[in-house]
């Protein structure tokens, strides 16, 4: 039995969450009280403090979220940073990040919830209510939805309430019936449109006709199912997910050329370019020759073309259905993107002249790990298992090892000393 002595006033933030580690173990470890009475009111008292501490979490998530930190550890966003290493099932993944998301917007939410007079189920209900309204809606509609708490209606309720506060607010905008520019387009032709976002991601919307949505059902439908049980995506990811695999690659082969100088590919800094035009970091060049169906145009001085790759030697049809056989997911232990919708990787890297694309050279991996390997080869750790799979597990970054504790946790009580 372990003993906790901390002074709260002078802790560190680390310190009190070491010290609530070492309490919940001990209380996890106890059997309950024969008095259902006093069950009863242990639940509550504990459920209330739980709740408290569901406020700190979000600061944490938040941070964590604004930052990006999680992408440095290897997962490709905070959702799935807090399925993989934290064990979330998907829908309290979404409640929690919505919440961290919000919770600068909702004061009152945040200091009830803080200080103990709102349970996290209704402050998440509030988050989710206000994620789609401006800031000026946003403050009107905690304030009125903290009154309907206050009267007592459930969570349920609340959230009833908070859709029609959304409803109320598109009729006053006049936004609910006024027919867009999309819908005017009619229903015969296909059409879609994409808009580049500051980030470089693309907002993408449109419409397809049912002789395309048959083609778009049959081509993404078989990639979008869940890899298993453990695939906790929601079926928009899904669908995104295979959408980009058919595009990239991943699924068929692609039709990309990569123009470059032999020096780019080989290390050096001298931008690449696609055939109309368009800039290509030589980091990026480099990825991209990677990815199987990708061919690269090589560009010795004077612009002397010296090779253009073949798709043959890339991964053929054959090898890729033996890898989507051995690989059901993507091979880093803690991703649950179906292999289907993977890339093919080699193993010990690409390099012109030494890149055999034997079937015991290559694995399946997510676009995003693929990528992740590639700038961080030194948080891969590469093994095979006894059915003679690679298995690429998740290192920590080199400024935080030595951190990292069982499966599950971010440390071991007492390896960081960051202070409040």
């Amino acid at each position: 039995m372990q003993s906790v002595t901390v002074e709260l006033g002078a802790a560190s933030t680390m310190e009190l969450v070491n010290a609530l580690s070492v309490i919940a173990t001990e209380l996890a470890q106890r059997e309950a009280p024969e008095s259902a009475a006093a069950c009863l009111e242990l639940t509550e008292t504990l459920a209330a403090a739980a709740d408290m501490q569901e406020s700190a979490l979000a600061g944490f998530i938040g941070r964590v979220d604004a930052t990006g930190e999680q992408a440095r550890w290897g997962y490709p966003s905070t959702q799935a940073w807090l399925r993989s290493r934290l064990g979330m099932r998907d829908n309290r993944a979404k409640e929690r990040l919505t919440f961290a998301r919000q919770r600068h917007r909702l004061p009152q939410v945040a200091e009830r919830l803080a200080s103990g007079e709102l349970s996290f189920g209704y402050a998440t209900t509030v988050a989710d209510s206000v994620a789609r309204l401006d800031d000026t809606d946003c403050a009107e509609a905690e304030t009125t939805l903290l009154g309907f708490v206050d009267q007592g209606f459930s969570a349920g309720k609340v959230a009833a309430f908070g859709r029609r506060i959304r409803d109320l607010i598109a009729e006053r905008d006049d936004t609910e019936t006024a027919p867009d520019e999309d819908t005017k387009r009619g229903y015969d032709k296909s059409w879609l449109t994409t808009t580049r976002s500051l980030d470089g991601g693309r907002y993408v919307k449109g419409w397809l006709n049912p002789e395309d949505a048959a083609i778009w059902d049959g081509t993404l439908g078989p990639l979008a199912k869940p890899a298993g049980p453990e695939d906790r995506r929601d079926f928009s990811e899904r669908t995104a997910a295979a959408l980009s695999s058919v595009l990239s690659g991943g699924h068929k082969a692609t039709k990309v050329t990569v123009i470059c100088d032999l020096d780019t590919l080989t290390g050096g800094n001298a931008p690449a370019r696609l055939t109309d035009g368009t800039p290509i970091p030589a980091p990026q060049a480099r990825r991209i020759a990677l990815a199987a169906g990708v061919s690269p145009l090589l560009l010795g001085r004077g612009n002397t073309p010296l090779y253009l790759g073949h798709r043959e030697r890339f991964a053929s049809a054959a090898q890729r259905q033996v890898l989507e056989t051995l690989y059901p997911t993507c091979a880093v232990r803690e991703c649950e993107t179906p292999g289907t919708l993977c890339e093919v990787d080699h193993v010990n890297g690409w390099a012109l002249g030494h890149s055999p694309t034997d079937i015991d050279q290559l694995a399946l991996t997510c676009g995003w790990h693929n990528r992740f390997k590639h700038t961080r080869p030194d948080q891969i750790q590469i093994t095979k298992d006894p059915d003679g799979r690679y298995v690429y597990r998740l290192l920590p970054p080199p400024d935080a090892r030595g951190t990292t504790g069982p499966p599950g946790s971010i440390g071991p009580p007492g390896t960081l000393d960051w202070a409040a």
